[in-house]
């Protein structure tokens, strides 16, 4: 039976316990069960009594392609809310082979020192690692793999979360080394409060996962996998473009983050289009990579590494979200810009999709011009000096619109929009509204529907979010990575199969989306108790005002068209 570690960073004192009680509970399921349990919804998120939970998936270190991501949840600084950020890199896998589901981080330390915790097969321990105070992620995990080899896996935050930032995201080193992060909600905030710079995975020989049937699971899990594997959209496109693929697609639509969110298209979509990154990584060679894994056995390989003009590694991975809100979102109008902005969020421990909205904000209020490369550097360089502005900054879009005066702060719930303006994608704007998890389109991105639901249209908008949640949430519970649904949604029978055949259970498909819902509806009830009303599950007034060109629509949605995304 899996264990669930617990690790009080007040006395030092490290627990182990089975999962009694929680055996189909796994990822953000989990999460969200411990957090509802045991922590006070009122309580603050930088404080004693909020708890972050590592989680993995049921299917983590399983051979199922795409199926040993990590969960990260805490009440969030950023929302106030709970919160579960999501990540790749194969630190879940080796959980997972070493029979643990969880670590449960509690209280907060008595001194200033910087602790690492490892997890072995041999023990599990804290250390004291002052030497590791505030460097980057990159020199963090970079030093805690030469010292552990490559049998290990890092999960760290940089100096952002050390210093307590909203905007502070969680970094997992995945089997090359690169990293991959749970980005959004401030996770790494929470962190950083309980003095634990970092948590190291040491693989073993022995795998630990028990399985109630493992050649049925076995079977199961190499169909999904073949399909996923053999399809033309991982051959042709994700292993090729990766998530940005869909760059023209959201521009050509009216959808596309520009300038703050004044405008939907941006007249420089091909320069940061994905065939236009993957053109450039091939024709510069050297480092630059693309159809790379970011899991151990993941069939999508939709990661890459973006060189410069000679080869040398800028940064990696350049995703969609990252250069729709840090590229057209900033006005920027080459993909060097913003992987160069890209690879400095990351060191900083920074949500990408946060800063990039926070960054068009100050740019509209004159800290810097839309477009212009070595200011917006210098503005991230305020939050490596720590100055007060840099505060302001690393706290996020909410806190840096309010401070500077601006009118358009594209937040909901306190979090910013991700590379989906909801005007021209409006069962996006329902997802933002509605999900527990504030504007997270990892909550329940509708882009993908948009050739069954008009995305512009003011029918059938709460139903497909709600839908999409749902069953986004499911994948999160069982530790499978969203760009795995088209052969699991089509043929979901495997999940349930995968399931019942390694717990034993008999679920059937509709007792596996069941587990979403249940997911969002104890989500939902912790933020309830937490103060947060259905009075806020709406979106800024700009919205519902502002045309957004080229569409000029805004978002019209009905009260009642919205709340039929609510899950209760």
């Amino acid at each position: 039976m899996p264990e669930i570690v617990r690790v009080n960073m007040r006395n030092g004192q490290i627990t182990r316990q089975d999962n009694k009680g929680y055996e189909l509970l796994g990822g953000r399921a989990l999460s969200a069960r411990i957090l509802l349990d045991e922590v006070d919804p009122t309580c603050e998120p930088l404080g004693a009594f909020n708890k972050l939970v590592v989680a993995n998936g049921l299917f983590a270190g399983t051979p199922a392609s795409s199926g040993s991501r990590t969960s990260i949840g805490a009440k969030s600084p950023l929302t106030n809310g709970i919160k579960e950020a999501n990540v790749g890199g194969n630190f879940s896998w080796i959980l997972g082979r070493l029979g643990i589901r969880a670590i449960v981080v509690e209280d907060l330390p008595q001194d200033d020192h910087s602790y690492v915790l490892i997890v072995s097969p041999d023990e599990i321990k804290l250390e004291v690692r002052d030497d590791l105070k505030y460097l980057g992620t990159y020199d963090t995990t970079n030093k805690l793999l030469e010292q552990y080899g490559n049998r290990a896996s890092v999960l760290c935050i940089g100096p952002a979360g050390e210093r307590m930032l909203k905007a502070s995201s969680v970094a997992v080193s995945d089997p090359q080394g690169e990293l991959k992060f749970a980005a959004r909600g401030g996770l790494g905030a929470v962190m950083g409060s309980k003095g634990l710079k970092a948590i190291v995975a040491v693989g073993g020989k022995e795998n630990k996962v028990e399985y109630h049937d493992r050649d049925a699971f076995v079977t199961a899990a190499r169909k999904y996998t073949t399909a996923l594997a053999t399809s033309d959209k991982v051959k042709n496109v994700n292993q090729k473009v990766g998530t940005n693929g869909i760059f023209l697609a959201v521009n050509a639509m009216g959808a596309l983050p520009t300038r703050n969110f004044s405008q939907g298209s941006f007249e420089y979509a091909e320069n940061l289009s994905g065939e236009t990154m993957y053109e450039t990584i091939v024709k510069r060679g050297g480092e630059g990579r693309t159809g790379m894994t970011c899991m151990n056995g993941c069939a999508i390989k939709c990661s890459n590494i973006y060189p410069d003009e000679n080869g040398k590694k800028i940064c990696s991975t350049l995703q969609y979200e990252n250069i729709a809100l840090l590229g057209s979102n900033c006005g920027m109008t080459n993909l060097d810009d913003v992987a160069r902005l890209n690879h400095i969020c990351n060191d900083l421990g920074l949500d990408t999709i946060e800063m990039g909205a926070t960054l068009g904000i100050a740019m509209e209020m004159g800290l810097a011009e839309f477009g212009d490369i070595e200011a917006a550097v210098k503005l991230f360089q305020e939050i490596y000096d720590n100055t007060p502005l840099g505060r302001v900054l690393g706290n996020g879009a909410h806190v840096t619109g309010e401070v500077l005066g601006c009118r358009r702060i594209p937040v909901a719930k306190g979090q910013a929009f991700a590379g989906y303006d909801p005007r021209a994608l409006k069962g996006n704007g329902v997802t933002y509204a509605i999900s527990p998890m504030g504007a997270d389109h990892t909550a329940g991105n509708c882009f993908g529907a948009r050739n069954e639901v008009d995305p512009l249209g003011t029918t059938q908008q709460g139903d497909l979010s709600r839908n999409t949640q749902i069953k986004i949430t499911t994948l999160d519970c069982l530790g499978l990575c969203m760009f795995a649904r088209p052969p699991l949604f089509a043929e979901p029978e495997l999940l349930a199969t995968m399931v019942n055949s390694l717990l034993g259970t008999e679920l059937s498909v509709d007792d596996i989306w069941q587990i979403g819902y249940d997911t969002i509806k104890m989500e939902r009830e912790f933020n309830l108790a937490a103060g947060i009303s259905p009075a806020q599950d709406k979106l800024p007034e700009f919205l519902y005002t502002e045309k957004l060109e080229p569409t000029g629509s805004v978002f019209d949605l009905s009260e009642e068209e919205i709340n039929k995304a609510i899950v209760e």
